[in-house]
């Protein structure tokens, strides 16, 4: 009987842990895909600048 309990409580365990690193890995793929997104946004930033002032240095020229 002994044995059955401790082969639950193992299986139990294990359980837990796999669904702790499934929900780890599901934050960190989370992290990554909110991470490419602000990238994204700022190089979209960063190329409307460039052309805004690539427009007004040929107005000046």
């Amino acid at each position: 009987m002994h044995l059955l309990q401790e082969d639950l409580a193992r299986a139990h365990c294990r359980s837990k842990l796999n669904d702790a690193e499934q929900n780890r890995r599901f934050r960190l793929a989370n992290q990554i895909v909110k991470a490419q997104k602000t990238a994204e946004r700022a190089t979209r930033r960063a190329e409307k600048a460039s052309a805004k002032a690539r427009l007004t240095l040929a107005r000046l020229v």
